[in-house]
């Protein structure tokens, strides 16, 4: 037949030859390759869907830090005209202020265990319907995971809220476990983690309400953090900011450079895991190629 004959026909001939053999080979490379498609996949896009509140970035344009506590409200005409700040470069701008106690970077970007992490105190209500949540403690429950940190626990523990990877990792907890920290008179503060965030750019901090904040730690005055919302209007607001709160040391990073930061850690090690794939892809071709000789050799 002369069908029989063909490329096509020869190499289908050959297959049939020896099945397990040929279908060995097949699930080789089919493995091999589904592995690494399979880990590129995981790979983390901090650009993808950032506008969105519900996303790592919380909708927000810009993560703001200051030196000096700020005092004023950056969201209302009186304090930015104490700050001279132009009105019409901050127009549609919000902002989320939190209270700031230094801590331990809770992140992965430390290889060092959290003891002590950061804490920011801010208003629950400022950030509903933000971020993503992974996981909410067993029998909690609120129309928003963030007014949890409202709600007062019976053994007088502080709720909080931080991202996953940093309770996992960073602190070596979970989502209902007790941190015990060191307070401003060597009193010990009990925080209860309420709720867990998945992949945001407040990785790295323990976020309690403010109430909590001022009521256990009073030294700590004025905002130094900001959460910077700036729809249509970031390429006037970040230069404004920056100028105007010159003197508090004031820095604005984009939260999409944030997110990728913290990303890169993590694509990092897929990248890694490709390369080894790619070499074991390698390796198998190979030995595949040596299986096609022996069928040549036999059918000699």
């Amino acid at each position: 037949n002369t069908a029989d004959l063909s490329l096509t026909g020869l190499a289908l001939r050959s297959l049939a030859r020896r099945p397990k053999r040929s279908l060995g080979a097949v699930m080789l490379l089919a493995c091999g390759s589904f592995l690494i498609i399979a880990v590129a996949a995981n790979r983390l896009d901090a650009r993808q869907q950032a506008n969105l509140p519900r996303s790592g970035t919380g909708g927000f344009a810009f993560l703001a830090e200051s030196a000096l506590p700020i005092f004023q409200n950056l969201d209302r005409p009186e304090g930015r005209a104490f700050l001279a700040l132009d009105a019409a470069a901050l127009e549609g701008v919000h902002t989320v202020p939190m209270r700031v106690r230094d801590g331990d970077e809770a992140s992965c970007l430390n290889l060092n265990r959290a003891q002590a992490p950061r804490l920011l105190g801010v208003r629950a209500d400022a950030l509903t319907n933000r971020f993503v949540f992974a996981e909410i403690a067993k029998g909690m429950s609120a129309p928003d995971p963030w007014l949890l940190l409202r709600e007062p626990l019976a053994d007088g523990a502080v709720p909080a809220i931080a991202d996953q990877a940093s309770i996992l990792w960073a602190m070596g907890k979970n989502v209902g476990d007790t941190l015990e920290i060191p307070g401003p008179r060597g009193q010990t503060v009990r925080l209860r983690f309420v709720a867990a965030l998945s992949g945001s750019i407040l990785q790295g901090s323990v976020l309690i309400s403010e109430e909590a904040f001022i009521r256990n730690f009073p030294d700590e005055s004025g905002y130094r953090a900001f959460l910077i919302d700036a729809p249509g209007n970031s390429k006037s607001a970040a230069p404004e900011l920056t100028r105007g709160l010159r003197d508090y040391g004031m820095e604005l990073v984009p939260t999409v450079s944030r997110l990728e930061a913290l990303n890169a850690v993590q694509n990092t090690y897929l990248s890694t895991f490709q390369v080894l794939g790619g070499l074991g892809l390698l390796l198998g071709s190979v030995g595949m190629g040596v299986v096609l000789l022996r069928n040549v050799f036999e059918r000699r």
